[in-house]
C-alpha cells in the first residue's frame, strides 16, 4: 500500500518572460487553501491525501491545473468556490468534476 491514497498536485510555476503560467492565476495561495481545507475535513496526511506544488506540468495554456493521482484526472479552476467542489466532489465522494476537468 502507498504511503498516501492520492496526491494532487498544484501547478505554482511562475514564468519571469511574462508567458502563460499557473502563479498568474495565483495558484500558490490556492494550493494552501485546498491544503487547509483537506486538513479541517481530516482528509490529509498519512494514509490518506498529499497536497503537493509542482514546477511547470506543461499545460500552461489551460492553466491553472491541478492534477489528481493515481487517479490521473486533470482539472482547471478559476477560484475557490471551483476547488470547493473538486475537495467535495473528488478528494471525498470519489466523483470526478465534469465541468472542470481537461481533455487528454
Amino acid at each position: 500500500m502507498s504511503y498516501y491514497s492520492r496526491h494532487v498536485f498544484f501547478c505554482t510555476n511562475d514564468r519571469e518572460d511574462g508567458s502563460a503560467c499557473c502563479q498568474r492565476f495565483n495558484a500558490r495561495q490556492m494550493r494552501k487553501y485546498v491544503k487547509n481545507r483537506c486538513k479541517e475535513l481530516g482528509i490529509h496526511g498519512e494514509g490518506q491525501l498529499r497536497i503537493n506544488s509542482a514546477g511547470c506540468l506543461g499545460r500552461c495554456n489551460e492553466g491553472p491545473v491541478i492534477v489528481i493521482y493515481p487517479e490521473e484526472t486533470w482539472y482547471t479552476y478559476v477560484d475557490e468556490e471551483d476547488l470547493d467542489d473538486i475537495i467535495e466532489q473528488h478528494l471525498v465522494k470519489g466523483e470526478r468534476v465534469e465541468r472542470l476537468m481537461l481533455k487528454r
